[in-house]
């Protein structure tokens, strides 16, 4: 039985994961400068410990409501093997924990979902007395989301094929 470590955040109310391999770390929202004429999916640039590292808004990436109370957003900075070599943060409106989930807790997407989704599955959180589940996370592809929104390739499955980096301009 294989164990999957994934990264629990929130965004608009709902929960999401990502796998953990392609978090770097987790740090407090700071104020982020924004660059001229960027995509809507592009909220700017931050200094972090001397780095220039573009901030993208996962909200708009994947479509779903701003937060309206941003006290708790957090950014989570991907590793450079994840984003082509860059300094690349997505902000999320809260993270959660590091869920260590057993393979069969996690429902599979079909191919037609999936890839206009942007999910890789549905993980299922603990289980009541009768065994009811009690909550889901929707499990996010965030280098399939790179990928195609972003122009960076799947760098984390195939490294000797990084074509592209992600510029904030």
């Amino acid at each position: 039985m294989a164990i999957i470590d994934v990264v629990e955040y929130e965004i608009g109310g709902t929960r999401y994961a990502l796998d953990i391999h392609l978090a770097r770390e987790i740090v407090e929202m700071m104020p982020i400068t924004p660059v001229p004429r960027a995509p809507d999916y592009i909220a700017g640039i931050i200094n972090l410990r001397g780095e220039i590292t573009n901030i993208l808004n996962l909200n708009c990436l994947m479509g779903l409501p701003m937060q309206e109370n941003p006290e708790n957003q957090k950014i989570i900075v991907l590793v450079a093997e994840a984003t082509g070599g860059s300094n690349v943060g997505i902000i999320v409106d809260n993270v959660h924990s590091v869920l260590q989930v057993p393979e069969e807790n996690i429902e599979q997407m079909d191919n037609s979902i999936s890839t206009e989704a942007y999910v890789k599955g549905i993980i299922k959180i603990g289980e009541d007395k009768t065994g009811e589940e009690k909550s889901l996370v929707i499990w996010t592809d965030i280098s399939k989301i790179l990928s195609e929104i972003v122009g960076v390739s799947d760098v984390v499955n195939n490294p000797e094929e990084e074509t592209g980096n992600i510029t904030a301009a």
